[in-house]
């Protein structure tokens, strides 16, 4: 199963503060152990939602909002998309992860193609796999 692992944003990294050194160290051999072992599929930290954008449809014209955003419990610092045998995988690598100070950090399922139920048809199926191909051949 693929997991969805959103690091919540502080008013720290709303304020574009960066980890140190260290911490940056730390991180690195933690994402390397995640590579080693087949885990990680994606690792991206995010820049503070003042340079953002958040577009809100709602009737025939969605309308564009600037950042920052006020809600900071709301936003998110960065992401991991992992590769894991189970909820519990997940949460046991996320448990190793060098985070301190009160972080949150969410862990949430990918929707895999055959989640879907009924509703992915053969059809549906074959287009979604046409469409991961292409984006492997983009990269």
């Amino acid at each position: 199963m693929r997991v969805l692992v959103l690091v919540k944003a502080t008013e720290q990294t709303e304020r574009g503060i960066r980890c140190d050194a260290e911490v940056l160290a730390k991180m690195g051999r933690f994402n390397e152990e995640l590579v080693k072992a087949g885990v990680m599929l994606a690792v991206d930290g995010l820049h503070p939602s003042s340079k953002g954008k958040r577009v809100k449809f709602s009737g025939a014209n969605p309308s564009v909002i600037d950042g920052p955003f006020p809600e900071t419990k709301e936003l998110l610092a960065g992401f991991w998309i992992w590769k894991v045998k189970s909820m519990d995988e997940a949460i046991a690598w996320l448990k190793r992860a060098p985070f301190g100070g009160g972080a949150e950090v969410e862990i949430r399922p990918v929707f895999e193609t055959e989640g879907f139920g009924a509703e992915s048809t053969p059809e549906l199926r074959a287009h979604d796999q046409r469409l991961r191909e292409q984006i492997t051949a983009n990269q």
